[in-house]
């Protein structure tokens, strides 16, 4: 791919339940690591790459995430509203007139990472290739992601050609989905209406061998719970010590 795009969504509107009792009183996308919170370093990561429009959407104490968002002027927001939960592919699907025909990259406001030798969303956007893509994920070693559940079992497995494979409700992977996607409207093309997760639509690209997976080279951290959370903030007062899985 030529150019960065310039349209992405951070999907905000989540409950955060496993997030509980800090969720009780502020949406997590709200919630702050290193003196910044975690809706903003999605946000100016996206700045950073040249994207020009997001949308975010909001539902859980939706009031609260759209008066922070007021305040900033990059990229430009446009909030989408659900007055009942999408999920991950429906709140896609509801905001898809704002990407037009460009490929558009999605983010989970709750997604964090740091970036490699490249930016991540630099080298993702290098990485597409829409004649044989529909979905471009952002994957990461289970071994090297931080506050990473010891019990998880991961979420794809990688093929030498790029191509993912998710693990499916059992087994084992080596990678977990680390909130990132770049994709095109073509992925939408037979979703459904309502509420569904993005999952059903990458299995189904994975079914005709269009499904891909780029491994992030440099930090991604898995905060899920007030536990993950705390070793998360743990680290960064530390000082911070690389656990890059190098390629």
């Amino acid at each position: 791919m030529s150019a960065m795009p310039r349209r992405a969504m951070v999907l905000a509107a989540g409950l955060g339940q496993r997030m509980r009792p800090i969720t009780d009183h502020l949406p997590k996308p709200m919630i702050e690591v290193a003196g910044r919170r975690l809706i903003d370093r999605a946000l100016d990561s996206l700045a950073a790459a040249g994207v020009e429009t997001c949308v975010v959407n909001t539902h859980y104490l939706g009031d609260m995430l759209v008066k922070h968002l007021a305040s900033r002027t990059t990229p430009r927001i446009v909030l989408s509203a659900e007055d009942t939960l999408l999920d991950t592919g429906g709140g896609v699907v509801k905001a898809l007139a704002h990407f037009g025909d460009e490929p558009f990259f999605t983010v989970n406001a709750d997604t964090f990472w740091l970036d490699g030798r490249t930016p991540m969303l630099a080298r993702l956007a290098a990485q597409w290739d829409a004649g044989r893509m529909d979905a471009l994920l952002v994957l990461h070693s289970t071994i090297t992601a931080h506050a990473y559940e010891s019990y998880a079992m991961g979420d794809y497995h990688l093929a030498p050609d790029g191509r993912a494979r998710w693990r499916g409700r059992v087994g084992v992977a080596p990678f977990v989905f680390a909130g990132v996607t770049l994709c095109d409207r073509r992925l939408f093309a037979d979703a459904p209406q309502g509420a569904f997760s993005q999952l059903k639509l990458w299995n189904e690209a994975e079914a005709r061998g269009r499904l891909y997976g780029m491994r992030h080279d440099g930090e991604f951290f898995h905060v899920g719970t007030p536990q993950a959370l705390a070793e998360t903030r743990a680290w960064f007062a530390g000082g911070g010590a690389p656990r890059r899985a190098m390629e």
